[in-house]
């Protein structure tokens, strides 16, 4: 994976796929703030409050580096296909492209306990300057349990179709393993991370300890969010993502 500068914006982003990056850190001089919605709004007028917003704190379209969305129900892998070429566009269109390399993040899952009506925006980070600060700020985007995070295929489905202890352990472990690839690639690591998010309707308790926990390490001392949600695709089961932040806001 490779890191990229987004000079406008104020951060590096990794190398994802054509819907999203697979993370963004800070620049120098640069914080990213988290912001989470009180009431989810549909999507693309959720991006209308989100130009409200950043034009309020006197930042340009450009700051915009993670975007998190909650879908009515899981798609299947045309339907999530179909989904991002409109999502992608919508970048597009605010000119967030860069050598056509998409540099804004993103977690999209779909809610097992009152989902929105439609695609709907629930969260959103951006970046401002700051005061020169220790520890950069980063946001991880979410992984389901895939094999092959660019592939987005059926065939890369881990224990396609399995939801036993071991088959849940195994989903878990692979979903770790690419947090931890893309912590390295934006040059943190796990002690840095201060909100680890699991998105999941199978129970957690038979590999949360062993599979999430003892693999943080740190980060485990600040819990984890449950989210009782489906990953952004039917046949998946698992997804994460984390962050390292100093603030968060809610609006």
């Amino acid at each position: 994976m490779t890191l990229y500068e987004n000079p406008d914006g104020g951060y590096h982003y990794l190398e994802g796929i054509e819907p999203y990056s697979a993370g963004v850190v800070a620049m120098a001089g640069f914080e990213i703030i988290h912001v989470t919605l009180r009431n989810p709004q549909p999507y693309r007028s959720g991006f209308e409050r989100i130009d409200e917003f950043l034009s309020d704190q006197g930042r340009p379209r450009s700051a915009l580096c993670a975007v998190e969305l909650r879908l009515p129900a899981p798609l299947p892998f045309d339907g999530f296909t179909d989904f991002n070429a409109g999502y992608r566009s919508l970048l597009s269109d605010w000119s967030l492209l860069l050598d056509g390399r998409n540099p804004v993040a993103r977690t999209n899952v779909a809610p097992e306990v009152q989902p929105p009506s439609e695609p709907s925006l629930y969260a959103f980070s951006f970046t401002r300057p700051s005061q020169p600060r220790s520890l950069p700020t980063f946001i991880v985007a979410g992984a389901g349990d895939l094999n092959d995070q660019a592939a987005l295929l059926p065939s890369a489905v881990v224990r396609a179709g399995e939801t036993s202890t071991d088959a849940l352990r195994e989903k878990a472990a692979c979903v770790m393993q690419v947090m931890h690839d893309r912590l390295h690639g934006l040059g943190r690591n796990w002690d840095e991370v201060t909100t680890t998010n699991v998105y999941t309707i199978q129970p957690l308790e038979t590999f949360l300890k062993r599979a999430i926990l003892d693999v943080a390490g740190t980060p485990a001392i600040h819990g984890l969010h449950w989210h009782y949600s489906h990953p952004p695709i039917a046949d998946l089961i698992f997804e994460m993502d984390v962050r390292g932040v100093d603030r968060e806001l809610f609006i």
